[in-house]
């Protein structure tokens, strides 16, 4: 029975895996509308007859105001694909992949320190990517069985 300090070793890149999951979904661009707030709060305190200066703050300003809305729009779009994400092929080519590297895994030698570890969690990431793969196959039938019933209908 392998020690605490092995099975610890043997997680160690499972839990740097899932640590920087972690970092990277708290990740925070930074706050535009803030910064936007701020400049203009600058503009009025540099003189009026600092023209130049006042019209090259003017710019930075619509800059980011142009870039704000961009950003908007770009996320409603991105936001739009992902709720009507369905899944499809590459579910099933996850699926597969997983699968065969499980399988391979399973020709390691045993004597590593990871290899139970990480076996585990392969079966965990090829039932989980079996879930999603089936989950598709299973609405792409009913879609079908839908169509094939609206073209009987159709035809009677």
């Amino acid at each position: 029975m392998p020690g605490i300090a092995e099975l610890a070793m043997a997680g160690a890149p499972i839990a740097g895996g899932a640590l920087l999951g972690i970092a990277a979904g708290n990740l925070r661009a930074p706050d535009m509308r803030g910064i936007i707030k701020q400049d203009m709060e600058l503009l009025k305190l540099i003189p009026a007859d600092q023209v130049e200066r006042r019209a090259e703050l003017q710019r930075v300003i619509d800059l980011r105001i142009d870039d704000l809305i961009a950003a908007v729009d770009k996320n409603q779009s991105l936001r739009e694909m992902a709720l009507g994400y369905r899944g499809n092929w590459r579910d099933i080519v996850v699926f597969i992949c997983a699968i065969l590297f499980t399988i391979v895994w399973w020709n390691v030698s045993h004597s590593r320190t990871n290899w139970l570890m990480m076996f585990i969690v392969m079966i965990v990431a090829s039932i989980a990517a079996g879930m999603y793969a089936g989950r598709g196959i299973l609405r792409a039938l009913r879609s079908l069985g839908r169509h094939h019933d609206a073209e009987k209908s159709d035809d009677q």
